[in-house]
């Protein structure tokens, strides 16, 4: 039987699909198969596109993991790249103007080093939010939900009803209160010494 002419070397099959599944990334992904792929899986961003690199003889549902796995670590990488204090107060401006109607206008956005017991803080008589450095490298969902959590501070002082109600139209607000938490319960557990090899 001759050779699938699709699966030749140097021949690249490809499939696309409209959305990543975490819905916040590019808005295409690409899925490229190479014969001489043998076992590596890599992925890469072009433009509004992320490009992910398979070999030819994967199944259908090894796809759909790999690109879960390589979206997942394209976006921690991404989040990796730290960002300073004024493209942090850029990214408040946009988030209060996307949630809150552009009613939230700090003075001030800016990371800080001595906050090691909140993720974030508000003072809203001087229009000011400070961000935990720890928050650096975590997932751009997570830092967004900090910096609009605090953002709503400067409308709503409390976490009364009214509070919470302005954090509803934000989509991740569970799961960035699920990400915190986590972190905050993976530093209570003891540290177990690494298994040995017996």
């Amino acid at each position: 039987m001759p050779a699938d002419p699709l699966h030749r070397a140097g021949h690249t099959p490809r499939s696309t699909t409209s959305q990543p599944p975490s819905g916040s990334g590019p808005s295409a992904i690409e899925v490229r198969r190479s014969a001489r792929r043998r076992r590596t899986v890599s992925a890469y961003r072009e433009g509004d596109r992320t490009i992910v690199l398979i070999p030819a003889r994967m199944s259908e549902a090894e796809e759909q993991r790999w690109v879960g796995v390589m979206l997942d670590k394209l976006a921690a990488q991404e989040s990796k790249r730290q960002l300073g204090d004024a493209e942090l107060a850029e990214r408040a401006d946009r988030l209060s103007v996307q949630y809150l109607g552009g009613r939230a206008r700090p003075a001030s956005v800016r990371w800080v080093t001595n906050q090691n017991t909140r993720w974030g803080s508000c003072t809203p008589a001087e229009g000011s939010i400070r961000l935990s450095h720890r928050l650096q490298g975590m997932p751009e969902y997570v830092v967004d939900y900090v910096l609009l959590h605090e953002l709503a501070h400067l409308l709503v002082p409390g976490h009364g009803p009214r509070f919470w109600r302005l954090l509803e139209s934000y989509p991740r607000t569970e799961r960035a209160r699920g990400y915190l938490e986590g972190v905050v319960a993976a530093d209570r557990l003891p540290h177990l010494p690494a298994a040995r090899d017996e």
